[in-house]
């Protein structure tokens, strides 16, 4: 058994009691899952993405598998959130902050302003959607510049908070910032890609966004053969059968593409930048694709049982949805890798291609 394959079990064990509907209940009825957090801080998962002194040891492609297992098993906490955060401020020589943390990044409803007086720095403004935010002990800001501001939330006088929740049932608040003092400012150079912040939250959602579909196929599957209609399973209809059939090859090709940004993703090489926008462009767009053709097939086959509450196939269809969107949907991810392979013209297209990566990438 190879390390990513012992990571994986390891995750699967520690993250199949959370398989169970009560507790997603529960954490969209409004309250956090201390002991589930507990024990994934102890393992180590909080810090799986970093690397050097701060880190977990991992490559990204062999820590993504943990982030697989968070979607295949519906699990309601920040850890995307975290280990992106403590990734990025690895990178930049931090040491990770306890507790969970989330990301603000940029969008509608969202504008920060840093500023700096008598030697303090601080942010202000406001931020919408931000997921796990009323959890949350600190928080990355992306900023305009490029840069990403490390501000800390919890017990924080100078941070409002109006409670909200994404079309998963997760929470995504709403955030007033009211000259709230800055740990520290990571520069979008010493990082060494572009939209760093973006980058890292859109690839780790990518690989939940696979396991998810994993499991939601293989429901679909489980249910199609188990359905007796007129004297045999449902799962005999050939109409039925290429619908899971191009289901399957979505969700192959959606884990090919995150597996394979995994391999190009690194944080700190500025020699990699457009090979990890590359990557990261086309894992988000082939899940968000796959995404939405996946959640309709398994609603299909599953028919009026699976739109119901008690079905626990909504638990991962919603939150497929919500992902999709979440650090760049699709759309936005496919106008940045078109604009750039756009600038490489016809003659740089198709090296671009297949090297991965577009140098005129921005």
């Amino acid at each position: 058994m190879n390390d990513e394959q012992m990571i994986q079990d390891s995750a699967a064990r520690l993250f199949a009691d959370a398989a169970e509907a009560g507790l997603n209940e529960t954490v969209e009825a409004g309250q956090f899952p201390q002991a589930l957090w507990a024990q994934v801080e102890a393992a180590g998962f909080a810090q799986a993405l970093a690397e050097g002194e701060h880190g977990f040891g991992l490559a990204p492609e062999q820590a993504l598998t943990i982030f697989e297992e968070m979607g295949r098993h519906r699990v309601p906490l920040p850890l995307a959130e975290t280990a992106a955060g403590v990734a990025l401020l690895a990178c930049a020589g931090h040491a990770p902050p306890a507790g969970p943390g989330t990301l603000i990044d940029t969008g509608p409803g969202t504008q920060l302003v840093l500023s700096q007086a008598s030697g303090r720095t601080s942010l202000s403004g406001e931020a919408a959607a931000v997921p796990w935010a009323r959890h949350a002990r600190w928080a990355l800001a992306a900023l305009p510049s490029g840069d990403v501001a490390w501000i800390v939330l919890d017990s924080q006088p100078a941070v409002q908070l109006s409670a909200g929740c994404d079309i998963a049932g997760l929470p995504s608040d709403h955030l007033v910032l009211k000259d709230v003092p800055v740990e520290a400012v990571l520069p979008a150079g010493v990082v060494g890609i572009h939209l760093p912040m973006r980058m890292t939250g859109a690839l780790v959602h990518a690989a939940m966004m696979v396991g998810a579909m994993e499991w939601v196929l293989a429901q679909a599957i489980l249910y199609a053969n188990d359905r007796i209609q007129f004297g045999r399973p449902i799962g005999k209809n050939q109409a039925l059968q290429q619908m899971l059939a191009q289901a399957a090859g979505d969700v192959a090709s959606a884990r090919m593409a995150v597996r394979a940004a995994g391999l190009d993703f690194r944080l700190g090489d500025a020699s990699r930048a457009a090979r990890v926008d590359f990557g990261v462009a086309a894992a988000k767009i082939r899940c968000g694709e796959a995404a939405t053709r996946t959640a309709a097939v398994a609603h299909q086959v599953l028919g009026a049982i699976g739109f119901t509450r008690e079905h626990a196939l909504h638990f991962a269809t919603r939150r497929l949805w919500a992902w999709r969107a979440a650090y760049g949907s699709d759309a936005w991810w496919a106008q940045r890798l078109g604009e750039a392979a756009i600038r490489s013209r016809a003659a740089g297209f198709w090296p671009a291609m297949t090297a991965r990566h577009f140098s005129a990438a921005a």
